[in-house]
Parts: C-alpha cells; sequence; structure tokens
C-alpha cells in the first residue's frame, strides 16, 4: 500500500519500513498520531473551499457537504481519499474516549475502539472520496456510540 504519510516517516527514520513504524506505536503513540494527522492535500483542498479542518466532528459533517471536485482527477483521488481517512480516524481518536490507532505489520492504519473494534478509516476515506458513501460523518457516529 502506497500511504503518503509512510514516506514522510521513513525520511525521518532514514529509510525504515512500514512493519517499524508498526512497532512504533506502542512506544511514541502521540508521535504516531501527530504524522497521521498530517492529510496534507485533504487540508489543502478543504481550505480552498473555505473550510478550515479543526480536527472536529464537525468538520467531518463539513467535509460531507463538499463538492467532490476531486473526483475529476482519478490520479488525485486516491490520494485525497487516503487522506480523507486519515483525517476521519484522527478525529475519532482525539474525541471518542480510549480510540487509538493500530498499524498492522504491513503498515496499514486502522482506529481501535476500547471495545476491540477496528475502524478501517482509509477504506472509509477512499469510498467516500470516490462515491460520497459512507458520508465521513456516518462512520464518526458509528465510531462514538461504540
Amino acid at each position: 500500500m502506497n500511504i503518503p504519510f509512510l514516506d514522510n516517516w521513513r525520511k525521518r527514520h532514514g529509510g525504515e519500513d512500514a512493519a517499524s513504524l508498526a512497532s512504533v506505536v506502542g512506544g511514541d503513540p502521540e508521535g504516531v498520531a501527530e504524522l497521521l494527522a498530517e492529510c496534507e492535500l485533504l487540508r489543502a483542498r478543504a481550505g480552498e473551499n473555505g473550510l478550515e479542518l479543526d480536527d472536529s466532528p464537525a468538520s467531518l459533517e463539513a467535509l460531507d457537504q463538499l463538492p467532490p471536485r476531486w473526483r475529476d482527477d482519478p490520479e488525485e483521488l486516491p490520494w485525497l481519499g487516503n487522506d480523507a481517512g486519515l483525517y476521519l480516524g484522527t478525529v475519532i481518536v482525539r474525541t471518542v474516549p480510549g480510540a487509538l490507532w493500530h498499524i498492522w505489520p504491513g503498515g496499514h492504519p486502522v482506529v481501535r475502539l476500547v471495545s476491540g473494534r477496528e475502524i478501517p478509516v482509509v477504506e472509509s476515506g477512499l469510498d467516500w472520496a470516490a462515491t460520497g458513501a459512507p458520508e465521513l460523518s456516518q462512520v464518526y457516529a458509528e465510531a462514538a456510540e461504540a
């Protein structure tokens, strides 16, 4: 899986692989959360539409209302979808008590809730970017209820 934040992480850690990132989560969960929260492309596109992403559930609702102009660019769509999923995960981790990032050994980030349920936020973001469903705010609401 080609995830932009992993390239940034590898640069900071001398080219280490995704499995090393998975091992770092337990030792530096705040650092990993900060890295995953970057979402540069999504933040830029939201800003172009006058939306500042403040890591709140309300910002997910606002993202759901944006016109999906990124669908006109097949090269940008997967990158934006990836960022949308990471942003969704960031909002969940920062606002749902006990939610944490978990990185599978292959480097795939998911959000783990207190119940043990794992939310594949990147897949949700990719689906949202491509089709508009599920809405990011809907995925958040389901996580907040769990």
